[in-house]
Parts: structure tokens; C-alpha cells; sequence
């Protein structure tokens, strides 16, 4: 299980810092930001809580948005081991 939890925060952390970069690359695109939104929404709301600071945001936009889709990998772990233990006990039946 604790495996499983820090593999799927890799690959939120991944997929986070992968919008990051295309928005970037794609000029700020409406279709990458709505991607975005958790994060940048908690960065805009806590934004001036942390003094203002261009790049606490960006940490703050990186960190939720890793968090929400590393739960959304999480979710997609757990339903590949499940898929895999039902096809073991169909074997071994």
C-alpha cells in the first residue's frame, strides 16, 4: 500500500509539472489551464497568506494539483491490482 501511495504521488508530481511546462509552451492555452484549476485555484486563494510571492504560488499551484492527481493515479492503482488479484482467483479456480 505504501508503495502504491508514493507511486501515484510520482505520477502526480509528473503530470503536475508537465502542465506547468505546456502552459508554457502552448502560450498560456484556455484548454491546459482548465487542467490546472485545483492548483490554481488554492495558489490564488492562499496566495496572499504567504506574502505575495510569485513563486510560493507556483509551489503551492505545483503541490495541489500533484496531490489531486496523484489521488486520481492512486484510484487507478488500486483498480489495476484489483483487476489483476480477480484474474489470479479465476485461474486458480
Amino acid at each position: 500500500m505504501k508503495s502504491g501511495l508514493t507511486t501515484a504521488l510520482a505520477i502526480g508530481a509528473l503530470i503536475s509539472t508537465a502542465l506547468l511546462v505546456m502552459e508554457r509552451l502552448t502560450d498560456h492555452s484556455i484548454f491546459w489551464m482548465a487542467w490546472e484549476m485545483p492548483g490554481i485555484s488554492a495558489a490564488y486563494l492562499f496566495w496572499g497568506a504567504v506574502g505575495d510571492s510569485v513563486v510560493m504560488g507556483v509551489a503551492i499551484c505545483w503541490a495541489v494539483n500533484a496531490i489531486v492527481y496523484g489521488t486520481a493515479a492512486f484510484a487507478g492503482l488500486i483498480l489495476v491490482k484489483l483487476l489483476f488479484w480477480l484474474c489470479r482467483s479465476k485461474q486458480a479456480a
